[in-house]
């Protein structure tokens, strides 16, 4: 069993935290869509994460890490829509989507550690 707030990875409660502020001035008629969704994906990943190393095995961690990918994906379509209906301001947009994309990379590196490991 690891312990998931140490892994590198693990900044990707940050940037749940950084969505979730980027969100709250949102609109309340998005409280339902855009807003839960995008606190949703992001949130997914951290939780993935935290999943995954309480389970057994490099292969069920490899799993669950492919799930938060899955998920830093969704993040990213949601941050543009965000973007394009203009609840977000262009540099708000950017610096999330830089922040997806490194973890992306990260969580890329990590599945090939964990496969190459099983």
């Amino acid at each position: 069993m690891k312990d998931f707030r140490e892994l590198k990875v693990w900044q990707a409660h940050l940037l749940t935290l950084a969505v979730y502020r980027a969100t709250a001035t949102f609109p309340r008629e998005e409280l339902y869509g855009l807003t839960n969704q995008l606190r949703r994906s992001c949130a997914s990943i951290p939780a993935n994460l935290a999943e995954g190393c309480g389970r057994s095995g490099d292969a069920e961690f490899a799993r669950f890490c492919s799930i938060a990918m899955g998920s830093a994906s969704e993040l990213e379509y949601h941050l543009l829509l965000a973007r394009d209906l203009n609840l977000i301001e262009a540099q708000v947009h950017e610096e999330l989507s830089q922040q997806a994309t490194e973890l992306k990379r990260m969580l890329a590196g990590l599945l090939q550690k964990l496969r190459a490991e099983s």
